[in-house]
């Protein structure tokens, strides 16, 4: 193993590691998500310093492979984070806690701004029912006069 060799190894390394801490770390979604790619592209770097030590090309295929997923990663994590940041106008994780199912055990830590409800963007649009319920019949406007009518259309 040449100076060089091991000196790709340990940025590697580094590299990994310091994604570790920033994941283990960071409760910001979007931080976690590039600590993540931090820590793939220190095993890319690993993978092909590998294969350029066995003079083999598995690590460079292989470490193309793992860029496009970790492409494909990315942009769904970060339409996911735009999808939630829009429910919860927050990026902190434990602040999604109302996604989890009702039956499971909430979070043991204590939120200092849990009590600040966020504004629901969302709350003017139509929402679909569950099977078996009859649904509400909300008060209807006239488009003319603006005033809302009772009866049935």
């Amino acid at each position: 193993m040449t100076p060089e060799e091991q000196r790709f190894l340990l940025v590697g390394a580094g590299l990994f590691v310091l994604g570790i801490i920033g994941f283990l770390t960071r409760r910001n979604l979007i931080l976690m998500v590039l600590s993540a790619e931090l820590m793939l592209h220190g095993i890319s770097l690993t993978m092909v310093t590998f294969g350029r030590m066995h003079q083999t090309q598995e690590g460079q295929a292989f470490t193309i492979f793992t860029l496009t997923v970790a492409a494909c990663e990315a942009g769904l994590a970060l339409s996911l984070v735009l999808a939630l940041y829009r429910k919860s106008h927050s990026l902190d994780i434990q602040l999604w806690s109302e996604l989890r199912e009702s039956d499971l055990a909430g979070p043991t830590a204590d939120i200092a701004s849990e009590t600040e409800k966020p504004v629901d963007a969302y709350e003017n649009i139509p929402k679909l029912t569950p099977a078996g319920i009859v649904p509400k019949d909300p008060p209807r406007t006239s488009a003319s006069s603006g005033a809302t009518s009772s009866g049935r259309v």
